[in-house]
Parts: structure tokens; sequence; C-alpha cells
């Protein structure tokens, strides 16, 4: 699973001491590489524990490790904000009161309680508004996380940390969405244990380590925790289904995909990625089916975790996010085709599959969200494509991968990397928020482990997780496969639910055997917004934070507010010296868009409008927008300058640019000048006549506008016009 895992690390015995004041005795031993993982995967059927198993090569990307454990000492638990730390070994109950202690002082816990060897506790709702920068900051369950491993963390250790589940619904306590489906109250929405023995396989290496961890506690008495009997650990065996299956309607989801092109049509999502589960009866115990899965699926991300009540057995082909040290790295997959019966009809399938317009556009949206993920807590010029529409393999499929990586900013660590990403667009779509209550409102049942990830976070900050695709949940005698597909304008129905059954290939195979970087320069530095102050209103939209991160790179400090935030604050008379109207689903009113322009209008601030934002101005000033006969989203244009503009310097006549809209400016009001159209007579940016007021149909921050750095040229201009229109004032006397 770990292509960069630090090759300083040195598997050698040792003690070290934490920012908690626990001395940590770290043993470590040989193990014979013939015995590998089988005890392990044996234990697997009935103790808790997870195994980690990457069996994919990729240069650059993924290499052949195991990481596994079975009987860890501590696992956390959380459902909605109620979490529970349980002590399952009396070795680490020197750490409950610590943890303890420390979440009581945190102050962000209700109902905090120690008893026997359990905390249980609450985490507050967040209140108040929160900067979309310092969204991953408000209290969540990832609190509890990171309070732990701030007790914990040493660079001195590298694989000691949690391991295990994150489910779909912790989007819930990140993001201020409406629940449809009622929910299993018995049903995590997180597990992670604490192991204190490791299994760590390196394939390449050919070596095999087990690391033993023991725990002391400096200078604070503690009263010893009694002995949990082994019992208490076991779980009990695949029992055969009571309840009968749920059953399943073909052409159901090809329905699913016509409800989400109308939403594609009026413009508010992009692209979607619903899923559906099929059922079946599983009479093999979980590391059978692991067994076969790898076999029949090498990934980089397989995995078998006990649950306690139920298993995950997975063969993920995407990473979620991985952070070591500063790097932050996502593989964002989108595009799929099946693989032919031989390497020649591979390489026709993968030239299908790179001239398809359709899986381009895909995979071209996924990865303008997921740069947009990471914009929000990397440095500005840092996020990078490193690695394009590049063919990755698999049993029945094949896709087409980018590879993005980004630099962390001061102040934030791999936790707000994972939370900044939630969830991968590869499993939600765009724009994100509006995606993922599309499928919370249109999707038979909740996601459950489905589209969350998998993987650990160590204690010293490093976090390797994989989406949970691919996967197959057991639970009493029943596996359950859930599947799904990325739809967009140009998605044919039937194609797309044919395309989700080809995913359940392997897995259906594995219950049923009958059944057949880094490095590079990045963006330009630019220095036009020195020393300027920048509101950028959200509306919504998943590009926000590139946008962001491009004014940002003009070394303009850069403030991402919500419509009724931003407008709030501006009445206050916050610093700005530009507004940014942001792209966002839906219409300008949806989002008060005219209350924004008056306000910023009534203190003579420049504008510069994106997308939503240029149609919001257009009718603020008395124009008329209309629909377009076929969306533009994910699409790339070419547009050609009618009139000169400052916005235009340095730009040639006609230049490549992204598209993501379903609303045009049908007609300009006369205070507006056209300064582009695209090839087919779309307005494509505008200007006032007298005023610094200035916006553009598409989006300069997409990678199809990346050309010769066109959209970074783009902002640094608007930049350039504040500079002369306070200029301008100044001299006026103004």
């Amino acid at each position: 699973m770990n292509s960069d895992l630090d090759r300083r690390y040195r598997f050698i015995s040792g003690q070290y001491i934490t920012p908690g004041r626990v001395m940590i005795t770290r043993q470590v031993s040989t193990c014979p590489m013939a015995d590998g993982t089988d005890e392990l995967i044996k234990r697997l059927d009935h103790e808790r524990g997870a195994l980690f198993s990457s069996s994919y090569d990729y240069p650059g990307r993924y290499t052949r490790w195991d990481i596994g454990f079975a009987g860890p000492c501590l696992e956390l638990k959380s459902s909605g904000r109620a979490f529970t730390i349980t002590l399952l070994k009396a070795k680490a109950g020197i750490l409950l009161p610590l943890i303890f202690t420390a979440l009581n002082r945190a102050g962000f816990i209700d109902a905090l309680d120690l008893e026997d060897r359990k905390i249980t506790g609450k985490v507050k709702a967040a209140s108040g508004f929160f900067p979309e920068e310092q969204r991953s900051r408000q209290p969540t369950i990832f609190s509890v996380i990171r309070t732990i491993k701030d007790l914990l963390g040493s660079d001195e250790e590298h694989f000691l940390g949690f391991y295990g589940a994150f489910g779909y619904d912790l989007v819930f306590q990140f993001e201020d969405l409406t629940m449809k489906h009622e929910r299993d109250e018995e049903q995590a929405d997180l597990c992670l244990y604490l192991p204190d023995e490791i299994l760590v396989i390196d394939h390449r290496m050919v070596q095999a380590f087990c690391l033993r961890y023991d725990f002391a506690l400096l200078d604070i008495p503690t009263e010893r925790i009694p002995e949990v009997k082994m019992d208490d650990l076991k779980v009990s065996p695949t029992t055969p289904p009571t309840a009968p299956f749920p059953l399943h309607q073909k052409g159901r989801y090809a329905g699913l995909v016509r409800e989400a092109q109308d939403c594609f049509a009026r413009g508010d999502l992009f692209e979607v990625v619903p899923s559906h589960t099929l059922y079946e009866p599983c009479p093999y115990p979980a590391s059978h089916v692991f067994r076969r899965l790898q076999g029949i699926n090498p990934s980089p991300y397989g995995f078998l975790i006990n649950l306690g009540s139920e298993h995950l057995v997975g063969a993920s082909p995407e990473m979620y996010v991985r952070v070591i040290r500063e790097r932050v790295e996502t593989c964002p997959i989108s595009g799929t085709i099946a693989r032919g019966k031989d390497a020649l009809e591979d390489a026709e399938q993968i030239r299908a599959l790179l001239n398809s317009g359709k899986d381009e556009a895909e995979l071209t949206m996924c990865t303008d969200v997921d740069r947009n993920d990471k914009s929000r807590i990397c440095r500005p010029g840092s996020v990078r494509v490193i690695g394009r529409r590049q063919i990755e393999m698999y049993s029945h499929l094949i896709h087409t991968v980018d590879h993005v990586e980004g630099r962390l900013e001061d102040g934030f660590d791999s936790l707000d990397a994972f939370l900044t990403h939630m969830w991968a667009v590869t499993v939600t779509g765009a724009p994100k928020k509006a995606a993922i209550q599309w499928i919370e409102d249109h999707e038979d049942s909740p996601r459950m482990w489905y589209g969350g990830a998998v993987g650990y976070l160590a204690f010293n900050g490093v976090l390797n997780t994989g989406l949970t695709l691919r996967t197959i949940r057991i639970r009493d005698g029943r596996a359950e496969i859930r599947v799904g597909a990325t739809l967009l304008a140009d998605s044919i129905p039937e194609e797309e639910e044919e395309e989700t059954y080809l995913k359940a290939a392997a897995m259906k195979k594995a219950i049923h055997p009958q059944t057949s970087s880094a490095g590079g320069a990045g963006i330009r530095e630019y220095a036009a917004g020195q020393g300027k102050d920048v509101i950028l209103v959200d509306h919504e939209d998943s590009f926000v934070h590139t946008l962001a991160a491009y004014f940002r790179n003009t070394g303009a400090r850069v403030s991402v507010l919500r419509a009724p935030l931003a407008r709030k604050m501006l009445a206050s008379g916050i610093p700005c010296d530009l507004l940014v109207l942001s792209p966002g689903p839906g219409r300008p009113r949806d989002f008060e868009m005219n209350k924004t322009i008056h306000v910023a209008r009534s203190r003579e601030l420049p504008i510069f409008g994106v997308c939503l934002g240029l149609q919001g101005l257009v009718e603020y000033y008395g124009g008329r927008l209309d629909q377009l006969p076929y969306p533009q989203h994910g699409k790339i244009s070419r547009v050609i300058k009618e009139n000169p503009s400052l916005i235009w310097e340095g730009l040639p006549s006609s230049l490549q640019v992204g598209r993501y809209h379903s609303l045009y400016a049908r007609e300009l009001p006369p205070c507006l000048t056209t300064i582009a159209n695209s090839e087919d007579g779309i307005v494509m940016a505008v200007e006032h006549v007298n005023l610094p007021v200035f916006a553009v149909q598409f989006h300069p921050e997409s990678i199809m506008t990346s050309q010769q750095d066109y959209g970074m040229i783009m902002i640094n201009n608007v930049m350039h016009i504040l500079i002369q229109a306070q200029t301008a004032l100044g001299a006026s006397g103004s």
C-alpha cells in the first residue's frame, strides 16, 4: 500500500516517550516469509483485527506490502457523534485514564464517562461559522482521533496508530445535509483499532517483521485494570441468513441515470455516482472469500477487517488519501472499460477508453474537484497533476487514473487532508455537496461502509487510506456487494447499469468459486495580489478552493465564505479589495446573489465573477439568462476574443478553456460589453463599461484552462486591474 513508505524507518527495538508522557517500548523480531499472513488471516475469522494487503505494483505509486494484526488492545467506535473507546487488553489499561483526562480537557465532549474498561462520550455539535479553510477543524469524531494521536505520537515510530474502517455517514458531521434514510442504531460509522502487535511484510525486500509494543506512564500513578478474558475478544462465526434478501430490480439503476440527467440539464449537478446493492448468500468464512478475491483481482488496497459483528473483504483499486510528512496524494479513478480476452483485445479496449470523450470528461471533472479539495489545505501552487489518464488494469476492468499531489500548508495535518477530501468525488459527484444530497435522496438504503475509506493513521501523522470500493460486507451468512458508476450528461443508462454489474463480477466470483514522483515547478509565481484582501463567495461549488488557491498564488489574502456569511461580513466592513463570485449549481437567485452584489457595489468594491458569478452579474444589471440545448459540463471549448480587455492581457486571441454550465447569457444589459465568445456563439467573458466589474463563463481554474498557464495569467490580470482601479480612485481624490 505504501510506495513512499519511509525507508529511513529502521526495524529495531527501542523506547521512546510521547508528548502524553507515555513510554512506549517497541520489540522487533523477524518472521519467516513462508508463514506470511496465513495464520493472521485464519485468526481474523474469529478475532477483531485487520489485514491490509497490497498485491499491485505501479511505479511511483504502489508497492507490495502487508500490514496486519489480530487481537488489538483498544477499539474506537462511533455512531453519529457518540463514541466508545473500549479496552480489549489489560496491558493498554494505563492509556484509558490518560485518554479520558485529555478528552475531558479538550472542551468539545459532552457526557464523557469512564467506567470499568470503557470511555463513552458525545462530540458537541459545531456552533458558529467556520471559514471554508477551517471546516476540517470543527468538532467531529475526528477531534477525538486527533487528541489521541497527539498524546501518543512520535517521529520515532512509523506503524503504531489507528487501523480500521471509516464509514460514509461521517460526512454528515462535516457538512450540513439532510438524512432521508433511517439508520440502524447498531451500525457503526467508524471502527478503529489500536494494535499492540503488528505484522509488516515487504514483498519487494522479501522481509517480514513482527512489532510488539508495551506502554508505561511516566510520573503518573494509575490503578491496575483487570485482565480481559480472551472470550471477550472472540466474535460469532458466520451463521446462515435468517431474513430474505431484498429483491434486486433490474433496470432500477438505469432509471436513476435518467433522473440524474434531468439534474445535469438544469445545471444542478455536473456528475453523480449513485450505487446499488447486490445480495448473495455467503456460506464461507471471510478468510476464504478474501483469499479468493486476492487471487482473482490483485489490487493496491486489498483488505480483510473483522469489525466484531461483521467483516469487510475488499480489493479496492483506488487510493483515498495518502499523507507522508507534508505530501498529500490522491489517485482519482474515472473512466472504465471491460478487459479484453487477451492482450490484443486489451490494447483495443485501451484505445477506445483513451479516445472516449465521455470518459475523459468524467476523469477531468473528478480531478478538478480533487484539486479543489487539496486547495483548502495545501500551499498555493503546490497542487499538481503528476499523472494524467494513466492506465491501470485489473482482473475485469481497465481504468484511467490521474495522480494528484499537494503540500500541506502550515497548521494543517493529515487528518485535515482526510476530511477536506470527504468523500472522494469518484464516489459522490460534483458539485460535491449537491451530489451527496442527491445520493441520499435517490439511493435505496444508507451506504454504511461503501464510499468511505479503510486504512490507517499512524500516530506520527502518516496516513494511508483506500476507498471502500470493490468491497463485500459479510454479516450473518449474507454478502452485500455495493457498486456504482460515474454518471454525466453523456451517460447511456443501460450501459451505466451494466458497468455496475461488471464491477461486481470479481466479488461474486470470490463468493461463489464456481462462477467463473515528486518534483517539478508547478504553477509559476505571480505577485499582482500582494497585500490585497479578496473575499471569495462560495456558492457551494466543487471548484471554489482551487479558484481561491489561484488568487492566493498572486500573493492575495483570500477568505472563502458562503453567501449569507459573506454578505454579513461585507456589511460589517471587513477589509476587502476584491469580491469574487464563485461558480455554483442552480441559478443566481438560489444564493440571493443580487443581495451580495448590491452590498459589494454599495462599498464600491471591484467584482470578478466566474460561471454562475457571470450569470448573477448579467441578471443584476438587467440582462437575461437561458438554458443551453445541451449542458457543457467538463467540456473543452475554444473561446475567441471579440473586444480588447485588460483581463485578456498576455493571452492569445483564441484559447482553450473548460466549461461547466447549463445556463448562459442570452441577452446582455447595455452596461456590459462582450469580451469573448465561444465558437458556438455563447458569451464567455464580459466587463462593465465604466466600473471594475468583470466576469467569465468558463473556469480559469480548471485543468482544461491550464494550457500555458492561461487561467493563472487571467487571475493575475484581475489583480492588476484591481491595482489600476485603486490608483484611479486615489488620483480622483475619492
